[in-house]
């Protein structure tokens, strides 16, 4: 079994909603576990994805299970905040980015720090202390990304 963690703005927009749905739908397609933050914008998302293609999703909550979107399948209640966020990518084999804010950026940064591949899929784009580009996998759908 697969576990993918899926990152990415708790205020997507619609193009950025729609990228983290089918990510969802594919990855459940695909019969990956999906962990997330399990709350809005991208969380709820792909959720929803994971959800309707009958998939299973974790979520690793900054608070108790009450925070968690309707989509969640699994609800975990850290008490972490926003540290929560090395829980969520060392949680998965490998990394999606979808959209993002500073929170986004953190979890990229923890991740590429543990050894995760990250996909990013309208996300990101960093650079190391050397000026190079940060060895993330550029993706242009969610197709792709998966």
């Amino acid at each position: 079994m697969k576990i993918v963690s899926v990152i990415g703005t708790s205020t997507a927009d619609e193009t950025v909603w729609n990228n983290a749905y089918q990510v969802g739908r594919l990855l459940a397609k695909n019969r990956c576990v999906v962990v997330c933050g399990g709350r809005g914008g991208v969380m709820e998302a792909v959720c929803r994805g994971v959800a309707e293609g009958k998939g299973i999703s974790i979520g690793i909550l900054p608070g108790e299970r009450s925070e968690a979107n309707l989509w969640v399948t699994i609800p975990l209640s850290t008490c972490l905040g926003e540290a929560r966020n090395t829980v969520v990518v060392s949680a998965g084999d490998v990394v999606i980015s979808i959209g993002g804010a500073f929170g986004t950026l953190s979890e990229i940064g923890f991740a590429l720090k543990m050894g995760r591949p990250v996909i990013a899929l309208g996300t990101w784009q960093i650079q190391d202390e050397k000026g190079e580009p940060a060895p993330l996998i550029h993706a242009e759908t969610p197709e792709e990304a998966v």
